[in-house]
């Protein structure tokens, strides 16, 4: 999206002088027990992780975050809101599968609804330990048949001792922690020597059509616009971080997942019913109603479907990271080659046999 073609709409919408109209359509949309476990006394600033007061940033409110997921997990048809989760979980599984061998003990940061593990079996993960900020989501936790044990942990700071687990997984819950370097770092140490960690989570050109329309909008109606799409972590930081994190072997994948919705209140339906919606400390609560109506138009003009449908980007970043041990491949020293990449131009072309 280029601010050329931003500029022009933003012109076109001055131009017309009146709130444009927009057609929102329907409101339909597209179709075990729990612990609580605490750090002692002084767990977090033993380990070196961060805690309140040191110099972190401090981004999302993780309270907020909690009551958002809590609602989400009230509503009688919060299974309609699971697609989204459901796929990734199962993308996520599929890495899993990749790996040849039999994970003991494995850990679910953040997995909520357990959207990983119905994707697996007890031949890959024997025993699982599931975690979540939300104790109303970990009761919903679905059923499989890997022996699972629920923990109310937040995921900034968790409760375990140091190489502990055979494999971590995460799916879509690391975007709303406000230090991620630190949440990487206590994932490397809860993992055993050659332990392997593989996550997901949102990138940061994620619901790009929805951010740009919001802001048009606002600018244009109010003189000025507010975040409310999250900050996310860019796919060129994430290599950085896992190394700084100590994990050797990284692997790093984006794939994009594009959802149709009737419109844009929709969409923000949905991101609500996710328990994904803005709590980012500077976020703005409220939004006009000519807002809405403006970025609504705008969102159509620019992105809309041939048949009257928006689409919304997730970008997903799938991360795969291992905990050094003496047993894994090492590089081979500096110096050590046998051949030169400038010997290449020497090799002689093939001979063509064939005559006319």
């Amino acid at each position: 999206m280029s601010s050329g073609v931003c500029r022009r709409v933003l012109q076109r919408l001055q131009t017309a002088g009146s709130a444009p109209t927009a057609s929102l359509g329907s409101w339909s949309r597209i179709p075990s027990s729990c612990c609580r476990l605490r750090a002692g006394p002084g767990y977090e600033a033993r380990r070196g992780l961060s805690v309140p007061g040191r110099s972190t940033m401090n981004v999302f409110n993780r309270e907020m975050k909690k009551r958002q997921k809590n609602w989400a997990a009230s509503l009688q048809d919060g299974h309609l809101y699971d697609y989204l989760r459901d796929e990734v979980g199962s993308r996520v599984a599929d890495r899993v599968y990749d790996v040849a061998r039999t994970f003991p003990l494995a850990l679910d940061i953040g997995g909520g609804k357990s959207h990983i593990a119905e994707h697996l079996n007890k031949d890959v993960v024997q025993r699982l330990f599931l975690t979540d900020i939300s104790e109303k989501t970990l009761k919903q936790s679905r059923q499989s048949e890997i022996p699972t044990n629920c923990v109310l942990a937040d995921e900034e700071f968790l409760p375990f001792k140091e190489n502990t687990f055979d494999l971590v997984m995460s799916s879509l819950s690391l975007h709303w922690i406000n230090d991620l370097p630190g949440a990487l770092k206590q994932i490397h140490q809860v993992l055993k020597p050659d332990g392997v960690f593989i996550g997901a989570m949102v990138g940061g050109e994620t619901l790009y059509e929805l951010r740009c329309s919001l802001q048009l909008a606002e600018t244009e109606r109010e003189g000025g616009f507010s975040p409310h799409v999250s900050p996310y972590t860019a796919v060129t930081d994430l290599g950085n971080l896992l190394g700084q994190a100590g994990f050797s072997m990284l692997t790093v994948d984006i794939d994009d997942v594009q959802v149709h919705y009737p419109g844009i209140i929709e969409l923000m339906t949905d991101l609500q019913g996710m328990g994904e919606s803005n709590c980012a400390w500077n976020r703005r609560s409220l939004l006009h109603r000519d807002t809405i109506l403006a970025a609504a138009a705008i969102y159509k003009e620019m992105y809309g479907n041939e048949d009257g449908s928006i689409p919304a980007t997730f970008e997903i970043l799938y991360m795969i990271g291992w905990k050094p041990h003496e047993s894994q491949a090492k590089p081979a020293k500096r110096g050590s080659a046998t051949a030169s990449f400038g010997d290449l131009s020497k090799i002689s072309q093939p001979i063509n046999t064939n005559k006319t």
